[in-house]
């Protein structure tokens, strides 16, 4: 696809910026509170997260569900959530997630600051791929930048694929996926692919929970 090249580039930027990831969960009070949301998120039962990261947000979930299992493509974030999550119902697997398939269902999905990166074109498949790992009556849940965090990135103009440009501390530079969605419009999208959502704004970021269409109905047991 179009988007392969900005896809590579992007887990480029997070294979090598693993060491500096945490940073901003220090500098930003904002992303510290937003942390604390997770005590008033349906978070339960057994946990799929997608794109974890070193795992701010993977002890949270742990310590509110029955399992969690985290997924990210960049084995050296992998390895520092490893370190921070120290729970035995904590399962890390690397793969890409734009080609892998839970070989399960799971009662939350949940996925934090990962939305943004999913290039437009593909996100009927990542929506479908989140149906498909939902148990009955299971939800999605997740959290990202809305357009007020634009201001804060280095916006590529005239990207065929909305990005921009992230900065190391070594001085290279990458470009990344960098999709600014608004919550009515989002909410929007997401009825027409078969989801009812809800999506509050807060401060800068947003904060989603979503129901496929007929899951409640699907014959498929949860683990």
């Amino acid at each position: 696809m179009a988007d392969d090249a900005l896809l590579a580039e992007q887990l480029a930027y997070y294979r090598a910026g693993a060491a500096e990831y945490d940073r901003p969960y220090t500098e930003y009070q904002g992303l510290r509170e937003l942390l604390t949301a997770a005590d008033d998120l349906p978070i339960a039962g057994h946990v799929l997260e997608l794109a974890c990261g070193t795992g701010q947000w993977t002890r949270l979930l742990a310590a509110r569900a029955h399992s969690v299992t985290a997924v990210d493509a960049a084995s050296e974030v992998l390895a520092l959530a490893r370190a921070r999550t120290a729970s035995s119902t904590v399962e890390f697997l690397q793969a890409d997630l734009f080609a892998w398939q839970p070989p399960r269902r799971y009662d939350t999905v949940f996925f934090a600051f990962w939305l943004s990166h999913v290039p437009p074109a593909r996100l009927p498949a990542f929506w479908n791929t989140v149906a498909g790992a939902l148990a009955p009556g299971g939800r999605a849940v997740f959290v990202d930048d809305g357009p007020a965090m634009a201001a804060e990135e280095e916006v590529v103009a005239d990207h065929p694929v909305p990005a921009a440009v992230r900065r190391l501390d070594d001085g290279s530079k990458y470009r990344i996926v960098k999709v600014f969605h608004d919550a009515r419009t989002l909410t929007d999208d997401l009825t027409a692919l078969g989801w009812s959502a809800r999506i509050r704004t807060v401060a800068g970021n947003f904060i989603g929970i979503a129901e496929p269409a007929g899951n409640a109905s699907t014959s498929d047991q949860s683990p």
